[in-house]
């Protein structure tokens, strides 16, 4: 782990903050190397969790660099806070801390389905459960869908010989290789006849070409891009409500 990932990390767990490893670098834990300046985390959003990330902030000598502030509310709505550290050992590094992400359950749970990491240092990781990781990855953002399908794959080649129910559930619910799918399909029947209720063009996957298979699964990334545009829009009309109403504040100053 890069030392100034390291750090922020390092010091989230001695000011005992309660979060979850997200985004790039919790992709790097699962096989699905991604290289990212950022640091995105989940949060529990309570108010004495924020007082514990407000003092590892100062301990990172980290400012917030946009709207909205660290408040409850504004978490627990779906808005991230971003922060960017100057500390000399995590300087130019960009903390994005969010709560609440869409499709995606309550922190609570997250928890307590967590995946923990040890590092050569000793020190524990706490990051997101891999099907939440991929959850939380189906955005409108281009970078993300080539990510999902390097996770799930690289999840299958690891444990294909160690199938159990959940990872046979995982794999037809989230694979999006032709190929692949069908040989799930096929070493499991009965977990692909339970998938097909969720993902119903799996019904006909061995009568369809890979050219068809892989129409439907871009009609399912369509319909998870337009849900994400659609989350978000509400919320970036919120955000730049805030920054007007911030601007207009200076200007009174």
């Amino acid at each position: 782990m890069p030392n100034p990932i390291h750090r922020v990390l390092s010091t989230l767990n001695r000011h005992r903050v309660k979060y979850l490893l997200m985004g790039g670098q919790a992709c790097i834990f699962y096989g699905g190397a991604e290289f990212s300046r950022d640091t995105d985390v989940a949060l529990l959003a309570e108010p004495e969790n924020l007082e514990r990330l407000s003092s590892a902030m100062r301990a990172l000598q980290a400012e917030l660099i946009a709207v909205p502030p660290l408040q409850v509310d504004y978490l627990r709505r779906g808005h991230a806070v971003h922060y960017r550290c100057r500390h000399p050992e995590a300087d130019g590094m960009r903390l994005d801390v969010l709560s609440v992400m869409r499709g995606v359950p309550a922190f609570p749970i997250l928890w307590e389905r967590r995946t923990t990491v040890r590092l050569p240092e000793g020190e524990d990781i706490e990051l997101l459960a891999l099907p939440d990781l991929v959850q939380a990855k189906k955005t409108q953002r281009d970078k993300d869908w080539p990510m999902i399908r390097r996770l799930v794959e690289a999840n299958y080649v690891q444990f294909s010989d160690r199938p159990s129910e959940e990872r046979m559930a995982f794999w037809l619910a989230e694979l999006r290789t032709p190929g692949l799918l069908r040989e799930v399909a096929s070493r499991f029947p009965a977990a692909w006849s339970a998938a097909v209720r969720t993902r119903p063009f799996l019904a006909s996957l061995h009568t369809r070409t890979d050219e068809e298979v892989a129409a439907s699964l871009a009609d399912e990334e369509a319909r998870e891009r337009a849900a994400d545009r659609a989350y978000w829009t509400p919320l970036r009309k919120e955000l730049e409500r805030i920054r007007r109403e911030r601007l207009s504040g200076n200007r009174e100053q």
